[in-house]
């Protein structure tokens, strides 16, 4: 299996467009066809590509992330999903494993990629965990309920 991250263009959203969830998924993320396509500055749209897109997130260069730790020179990943159909086949985890190699080379000032996850999103967090995320003990409230903040060094 051969992983890549690829800044999002309009080529890949048709097959965005079709993306779809189980509702207990669905109710932690948001859907590539449900993003506004002008996204706001600092707000980067990053799709998982294996053979064609697969999965989607968004990394914030923002305002946004200072509300999830001090250090200067971090980025926010949020609104992570894989296809439905595409799960189970580990294409999270290497996404997950890509994304440092990505942030280096397209954000080499970055030393730190933060998320909150809710928490109970076991399954996420378990996903994060066990691919170098670590729980910084940080809580916040979320639409859905309080957050964990978690943290990846790069």
């Amino acid at each position: 299996m051969k992983i890549t991250l690829e800044h999002r263009n309009e080529s890949h959203q048709s097959i965005l467009d079709t993306f779809d969830l189980p509702t207990d998924q669905e109710k932690y993320t948001t859907l590539p066809k449900d993003m506004d396509h002008s996204l706001p500055d600092g707000v980067h749209p990053i799709i998982v590509v294996e053979s064609k897109p697969i999965g989607m997130f968004l990394l914030h260069d923002n305002e946004r992330v200072a509300s999830y730790t001090n250090e200067p020179n971090a980025l926010l990943f949020s609104a992570f999903s894989i296809n439905y159909e595409e799960q189970g086949k580990g294409y999270a985890k290497a996404a997950l494993r890509e994304l440092p190699t990505f942030v280096q080379q397209h954000f080499p000032h970055v030393r730190e990629v933060v998320l909150s996850v809710n928490l109970k999103n076991e399954a996420a967090f378990s996903l994060y965990t066990t691919n170098g995320w670590i729980d910084t003990g940080r809580r916040i409230g979320g639409p859905i309920g309080e957050q964990r903040i978690l943290s990846l060094t790069i």
